[in-house]
């Protein structure tokens, strides 16, 4: 499963390409000096529609929360919106199985494969985060390879078309209060689900700055992120979700 390095683009991260199927694909990799010689945890990060992966990564983090951790950004690919760009001229990912050839979850199977086989993956602790149309797409990637990841968080993402069928795993969710493109009440019917399916209690805890953390029989846990703002992944929600993720390992 060939992959080319380029030269760093940045301090952090080098931009990656993949061949899946006839299209080649790329990434921006963070990767921690200790990658080959101790198990390493994986985090995915998906920007959101007609985004790209330099702004996402640079908008966020993660490498500095967690520096012993791999960053893995992907670039999307031209995908039609389901609220806007119905055309499908910006970058995205596909929201349901099957669309667009199944295409993404094939990239995201390459990833995760040609990591695996260069460093040392600890598979108990792979997680996906992404925006909007990221989002979503982190919601697909829990229903169809749901085996492989301990815990996700979106964030302006309801997930509607994959969240019947999504088995027990822990969540961070991100909202922001004043989004108007995926409404809060949309977003909160998701919560309320998830929380069902993981059997949550009724009272959450809090759980920092607007991050409410609501404890669950089944070792799922749900925490609720609510920010002021819009239709936005805030950087103030890294450090939560580096926090959850860390509190995290897949049984």
């Amino acid at each position: 499963m060939p992959c080319t390095a380029l030269a760093q683009t940045n301090s952090v991260a080098q931009i990656r390409h993949w061949k899946v199927g006839d299209t080649t694909r790329e990434a921006m990799v963070y990767l921690p000096g200790t990658a080959k010689t101790q198990l390493t945890p994986v985090i995915f990060v998906f920007h959101g529609h007609g985004g790209n992966m330099q702004e996402m990564l640079s908008q966020h983090e993660f490498e500095k929360l967690w520096p012993e951790s791999i960053i893995i950004v992907p670039q999307g690919l031209n995908t039609p919106g389901k609220i806007v760009d119905l055309k499908g001229r910006l970058t995205g990912w596909q929201q349901g199985a099957g669309d667009q050839q199944d295409r993404d979850l094939h990239f995201f199977d390459v990833m995760l494969a040609d990591l695996q086989e260069q460093y040392k993956i600890d598979r108990n602790r792979i997680f996906a985060t992404g925006h909007s149309n990221g989002g979503s797409f982190v919601y697909l990637l829990w229903a169809t390879r749901g085996e492989l990841l301990a815990a996700v968080a979106p964030s302006a993402a309801a997930g509607t078309q994959s969240v019947g069928q999504l088995t027990p795993k822990p969540v961070l969710q991100i909202i922001g209060t004043q989004d108007p493109l995926v409404k809060p009440g949309w977003q909160m019917m998701t919560v309320r689900r998830l929380q069902q399916l993981n059997e949550c209690q009724i009272t959450g805890q809090p759980y920092g700055d607007w991050a409410t953390f609501y404890s669950s029989a089944v070792g799922a846990p749900v925490v609720v992120y609510q920010h002021p703002g819009g239709h936005t992944y805030p950087r103030e929600a890294d450090a939560v979700v580096v926090r959850f993720f860390k509190s995290i390992k897949r049984p």
